[in-house]
């Protein structure tokens, strides 16, 4: 598993405790790969004392993708979940995605349960983006940059070199697998708006750089 945080001092402790608990009853043999990608909190901080991860820093703020690339370069495990340090994805459901992925190559937790909530104002680009993407793929793609999802590490290794290092690694790893014909899943979870802390997403300027790679 591999969780990118940049300035989650508020929220990081108790969702690395949450996961520990849920992938400790689901009895598997896992790894929390956390990459601190330059933080000037204290996350640094809270995550050198937190017991059972294995934590990566980056000197300097490089990226969501950046870290992403990071944590799946040092990952040991042949099966990779990623998910945010801000408590906003469904972290319970990882143990079923899992299982979902043993039969494809990426399982993507798709944003359309009966409980999803987000901002209005990243709808807009988010449909330009979507139909842009589907237009690309020819395929129906429900949530195309979703947080949490589950997926093969040795075929994403294959694109790691394209990726780029910014929010538009999920939308860019979606698209990259599909025009490769890999097989991906969508399964439908809730979703909450982050709490405290100001979104790190932009969705306007993502947009227009996943149009620029």
């Amino acid at each position: 598993m591999i969780i990118p945080a940049y300035n989650e001092q508020l929220g990081i402790v108790p969702v690395l405790e949450h996961l520990q608990r849920i992938l400790d009853g689901a009895r598997c043999e896992y790894e929390i790969i956390v990459v601190n990608d330059g933080s000037t909190d204290d996350t640094g901080k809270l995550l050198r004392s937190h017991p059972g991860i294995r934590l990566i820093e980056h000197r300097r703020n490089l990226g969501y993708g950046a870290a992403l690339k990071t944590g799946i370069r040092n990952a040991q495990h042949s099966l990779i979940v990623i998910t945010d340090a801000d408590g906003t994805y469904p972290n319970e459901r990882i143990p079923e995605l899992v299982a979902i992925a043993t039969q494809v190559d990426m399982v993507v937790g798709a944003r359309i349960g009966a409980n999803v909530r987000y901002s209005k104002i990243r709808r807009i680009p988010k449909w330009f983006l979507v139909n842009f993407a589907q237009w690309l793929t020819r395929t129906k793609i429900p949530d195309l940059n979703s947080g949490l999802r589950v997926f093969r590490r040795n075929v994403v290794e294959r694109f790691l070199n394209i990726l780029p290092d910014t929010f538009s690694f999920t939308t860019s790893i979606t698209v990259a697998m599909l025009m490769n014909n890999y097989m991906v899943h969508y399964e439908p979870i809730d979703y909450h708006m982050r709490g405290g802390q100001k979104a790190k997403l932009k969705p306007i300027r993502d947009t227009l750089r996943f149009c620029a790679n």
